[in-house]
């Protein structure tokens, strides 16, 4: 018998949401810029040249922070490429991503998009190709007010007040051999610490994100966490973590249960920070920075045309089955936000993306949309503990898999709970009872599912087709609301403080 039980007390809290764990990611990548956010002659392009229709979309999802040039690019990159008059700007190879970078679009550029679509920056810095004497300049350009070279170049460019830049990315995916500059732990923990030190001391309030092992699976990972943040300790505040999910198999049952890895990975990665603080008997605590997640696989090896100016990379379309997947990693990211201050769904268009445009034409919402939209706009207050009693499956590759996957919150003052459940079983419905125990007066408000559709089914300019749906909310009967989760489905429970 399938079964899932979720106590629910507003006093077992495990930390609050940090708005920020609703970020996402522009690369200099494929259609990412060009013609994604920034597309001067579309009919929908405002006079900064932005797409208005995309801007749109994005300001839906009320995205916090926005990581920004990369990635893998930002290891080859020379931001003095993207400032200044766009005429006078270098045509240049982009080594990360075969192809050509024109630098109309450039850091100014970026930074009244954020504006435009109500989100804040979070810059890298090249620490491959390049080191901390450039990190520092590029936070005096876009941090110190005037009247030093960096300062006063950012205003004869145009802009007169300070970027004022608080999240630093200290370069992406080191432990990488496919990065730029790519170098060993010690190595990277040095030269990440000695920029940290200068960027800090060019502007004290910016915080800086120190570079994890580039995935689960590294052969560094783990050794890379403990190593490089011993030597950046006393200047950093966060360490990434970057994980995809892909389904190459076609088994779906592997495919859903992906969550528990991201479960393991950032217990993990926790356990690492915890280490280093221990050994140094530290007071300070690191927090993690989840800057890269996401489903992808779908467009991997697909071909482009080598250095030409934005070429189609990496538009995965994805399916019914992908927003399952996102789900259950939003939901791994609430359950842990005593730690996870930081998370950047990757990307935001066009690559890997929840938002997809076509070049001179339509823009469209992508079925992992959704349970982005609205985990970013229910998802914010006080995360519950979720105490649970759950039946369990396993699969080929996992064991363990609980069957509904869920999380909790509390909004800020305390007048709506909201539960994200996901039902990972693929055939059969499984009846969810909820036992409020503290929630006197509460009632029920709103269901609204991701459910009913072949798991392979996608959204096109033509038609989004995978769309959320309202369900009747059962009432509560004493301290106990039964709700059945339709199979293979996506879940969202709201209740209300009369």
């Amino acid at each position: 018998m399938k079964y899932a039980k979720l106590v629910l007390c507003s006093e077992y809290r495990v930390g609050q949401i940090d708005p920020r764990v609703y970020g996402s990611f522009i690369e200099h990548l494929g259609r990412a810029v060009y013609g994604g956010i920034y597309e001067p002659g579309h009919p929908a392009a405002d006079k900064n040249g932005f797409r208005t229709d995309a801007a749109a979309l994005i300001s839906e999802l009320n995205v916090s922070v926005v990581r920004y040039p990369g990635g893998n690019f930002v290891s080859g990159y020379n931001w003095e490429d993207g400032v200044g008059p766009v005429s006078l700007r270098p045509r240049k190879l982009d080594l990360a991503w075969g192809s050509t970078e024109p630098n109309t679009f450039g850091t100014d550029e970026f930074m009244r998009w954020c504006k435009t679509v109500g989100t804040e920056p979070m810059m890298a810095v090249n620490l491959g190709t390049r080191g901390p004497d450039e990190a520092r300049n590029l936070v005096e350009y876009c941090n110190h007010p005037g009247g030093t070279f960096y300062s006063d170049m950012r205003i004869k460019n145009g802009a007169a007040a300070p970027h004022n830049v608080k999240l630093w990315c200290l370069g992406n995916e080191m432990d990488g051999p496919w990065q730029m500059g790519h170098k060993d732990a010690s190595d990277y923990g040095k030269t990440a610490n000695e920029a940290a030190k200068l960027m800090k001391w060019t502007s004290p309030e910016i915080e800086t994100v120190l570079c994890g092992s580039s995935s689960y699976g590294m052969k560094t990972f783990g050794d890379w966490e403990t190593t490089a943040l011993d030597l950046a300790y006393d200047n950093v505040d966060y360490v990434s973590m970057h994980q995809y999910h892909g389904n190459s198999e076609d088994n779906m049952e592997n495919f859903l249960a992906k969550g528990v890895e991201t479960d393991a990975f950032i217990k993990s990665v926790i356990a690492a920070l915890d280490y280093v603080q221990g050994k140094r008997h530290a007071k300070k605590r690191i927090y993690v920075s989840f800057d890269e997640w996401n489903v992808w696989y779908h467009s991997n090896g697909a071909p482009y045309e080598k250095w030409s100016v934005a070429p189609p990379i990496l538009e995965d379309v994805y399916n019914f089955a992908d927003a399952l997947v996102v789900g259950t990693m939003l939901n791994s990211i609430l359950r842990r936000a005593d730690r996870i201050k930081i998370a950047c769904l990757a990307q935001l268009v066009n690559v890997i993306a929840p938002i997809m445009t076509e070049t001179g034409g339509r823009s469209w919402k992508q079925t992992v949309y959704y349970p982005f939209y609205y985990a970013s706009r229910y998802g914010r207050g006080v995360s519950l503990q979720t105490v649970t009693d759950v039946s369990l499956h396993d699969t080929s590759h996992y064991s363990d898999v609980p069957d509904v996957d869920a999380s909790a919150v509390l909004s800020e003052d305390g007048k709506s709970l909201t539960v994200f459940a996901v039902n990972r079983d693929l055939h059969d419905e499984i009846p969810l009872e909820l036992r409020l125990l503290d929630f006197d007066g509460f009632a029920p408000k709103k269901h609204v599912s991701l459910a009913g559709f072949d798991l392979k089914q996608t959204n096109t300019a033509f038609g989004e087709t995978v769309r959320p749906a309202e369900r009747p909310l059962p009432p509560v009967d004493g301290k106990c609301c039964r709700v059945p989760l339709a199979p293979a489905s996506w879940n969202m429970l709201i209740f209300e403080k009369k």
